[in-house]
């Protein structure tokens, strides 16, 4: 029985439609897929972004904030985030595991994830979160928010960016690993945790989300995880993704990736993170990570599909 951390991005859970019906929908599509490991006789731990939702959340919040009714910080939202992604896996994917007649139950873990209030993240905000925008619809925004800041994301428009520190520590992962021995499903780290820092015995929350595919990894780490999968929207790893020497990468050793990480030839936005994580897992742990889509979880499972980087 293999223990496997498989990471979502909040992309595949939130479609053109923000509603909770579509991203209800989309979630069960993907626990059809998830379900799989558990039926290859995996042990299995799911993280999940939430840059999108949680950005939405921030303008909902925003746009009914008054002074009886305040918005809540950002680090509240990744909370808030957590638990109605977190109910909607847990819903989705109990229902399939009955259609199989497989008897676990699932739980969510809200998890904190401490980082350095010194990171330098917190002074180069580069996690996206929240709706796309035209570059003239991100201008209308910059100016009704002045202190947020925006960038371009691979090519798909423009979003809000904020502090994306590494985490440090996985505050509960010893709950977590006693979740995993007693043969429940947790969901964890949801949108890669909220941000706390430590001042003494308090954990205290900052303006920030963490990347998921780094939170993935440390949770992967710290469990001794078997293998670490990050599912996203492309099959895999690709050098020199959308030029005419594009080449798919489907088994490489972690030393040529890092050269790749080195001359900075990974999207910032999207791949580069990914990568990072996995090879910071492979590097660690010696044991193999694999990137690779949601649609093709079997032939993941089989080895057939995805990137494996392995030591």
């Amino acid at each position: 029985m293999a223990k496997i951390v498989v990471a979502l991005g909040g992309n595949a859970i939130l479609s053109d439609d923000a509603s909770a019906e579509a991203q209800q929908k989309a979630v069960k599509n993907t626990a059809k897929e998830l379900v799989k490991f558990v039926e290859n006789g995996d042990e299995l731990i799911i993280t999940h972004g939430n840059g999108p939702q949680v950005g939405n959340l921030l303008l909902q919040q925003l746009a009914a904030a008054s002074d009886k009714n305040p918005a809540m910080p950002l680090d509240t939202c990744v909370a808030m985030t957590q638990g109605s992604i977190g109910y909607w896996f847990q819903n989705a994917l109990q229902e399939q595991l009955l259609d199989k007649g497989i008897k676990k139950n699932v739980m969510t873990v809200i998890t904190q994830t401490v980082v350095d209030e010194n990171d330098p993240a917190f002074k180069a905000p580069t996690k996206p979160i929240g709706p796309f925008y035209t570059k003239e619809e991100a201008d209308a925004m910059q100016k009704q928010y002045p202190d947020w800041q925006f960038m371009e994301d691979a090519g798909r428009g423009y979003r809000r960016v904020v502090p994306s520190p590494r985490p440090t520590e996985i505050n509960e992962y010893e709950a977590i690993l006693k979740t995993i021995e007693a043969g429940i499903i947790p969901i964890v780290s949801g949108g890669g945790g909220i941000p706390v820092v430590k001042k003494g015995n308090q954990l205290v929350g900052k303006e920030a989300v963490i990347d998921k595919d780094f939170s993935a990894s440390k949770i992967a780490q710290l469990i001794n995880a078997d293998k670490l999968i990050i599912l996203t929207s492309v099959g895999g790893v690709f050098y020199n993704f959308g030029k005419p020497n594009q080449e798919e990468v489907t088994n490489v050793a972690v030393d040529e990736v890092q050269q790749h990480i080195d001359r900075d030839e990974f999207a910032k936005g999207s791949m580069m993170p990914k990568v990072k994580a996995a090879v910071d897992f492979v590097k660690n742990t010696g044991h193999p990570a694999v990137i690779g889509a949601l649609e093709d979880v079997k032939g993941i499972i089989s080895g057939d599909e995805g990137t494996v980087i392995h030591a």
